[in-house]
């Protein structure tokens, strides 16, 4: 592991806190803005900017029980060792009963945390915020790719097991596979399908992956394939709100891409989010 800071309000030391923060700085896939590895150290930067105290929840980090691990070493011309290595590290965190909490880093990432998510949870679900279906069999010839990656977690849980949330943007085949096989929520911010979510995966596992993407770009332009006509910040805050009272399992959030910030917006935003799922979701008075 690698330290470079830790996000605000983490633990001094790992013993007996509930939820591990970690980085996994890949992008190994990209197929558009590269950048995304740098992404986990500019969150727990700009982290500093905030305060560790939310006042839509009316919680305090300092009451939660979360280490900051830093970031993974990652090869990152071995796309095959650095899943394996995300995976493992998972593994680890599931093995001591923690929750993972992972900042990526492109999309793919997410697939070797679901992967030990799932031999931990059998019974594992999965929601996923993103522009993007990423449902592709393959992306030119690959079938591991930021592009193909909700595809690869149907093949691990099953498309009645993955809840798709903001989707606007994918080839026809995708929408058509994402609306005959899996919960598929394309499109503008709707309150009344989260609670409709939150409901369908009451008492089940839940893996959380967050693309920082679900957001339009005029609020979140630090993002490797940013496309228009997305959610505004306080809806996807709104979203995260509703899940309030599922069992988090893990989580994620990707694909934030330093070098194509304007400033620290985007940052900024994954670093708020980090707080108010923590909050929302890790248990503590």
């Amino acid at each position: 592991m690698t330290h470079a800071g830790r996000f605000i309000g983490s633990a001094e030391e790992p013993a007996g806190t509930a939820v591990a923060l970690f980085g996994a700085p890949f992008d190994g896939t990209t197929s558009f803005v590269p950048g995304t590895r740098f992404g986990p150290h500019r969150i727990r930067e700009v982290s500093d900017g905030i305060e560790t105290y939310s006042p839509r929840l009316d919680r305090d980090l300092e009451s939660i029980s979360f280490y900051d691990w830093g970031d993974l070493e990652l090869p990152y011309g071995n796309p095959v060792a650095a899943l394996e290595r995300i995976e493992d590290f998972a593994h680890s965190l599931f093995d001591a009963g923690r929750t993972p909490f992972m900042l990526g880093g492109e999309h793919l990432v997410t697939l070797p945390a679901v992967r030990a998510a799932r031999a931990a949870f059998p019974e594992l679900v999965v929601v996923q915020f993103d522009a993007h279906a990423d449902l592709r069999e393959d992306y030119m010839g690959e079938p591991d790719s930021h592009a193909t990656v909700m595809r690869r977690v149907v093949d691990l849980v099953g498309g009645d097991r993955l809840f798709q949330v903001g989707i606007r943007s994918g080839t026809r085949e995708e929408f058509q596979y994402g609306r005959r096989h899996t919960n598929f929520f394309p499109g503008a911010f709707d309150m009344a399908t989260m609670y409709r979510i939150a409901e369908a995966v009451a008492g089940r596992p839940v893996y959380i992956t967050v693309d920082i993407d679900v957001v339009d770009p005029a609020f979140a332009p630090g993002t490797g394939t940013p496309e228009a006509g997305g959610w505004t910040p306080n809806e996807l805050f709104e979203a995260i709100y509703a899940l309030a009272g599922i069992d988090v399992i893990g989580c994620d959030i990707v694909e934030v891409c330093p070098p194509a910030e304007h400033g620290v917006i985007t940052s900024l935003l994954a670093a708020k989010l980090v707080r108010e799922m923590l909050l929302t979701f890790a248990d503590g008075p």
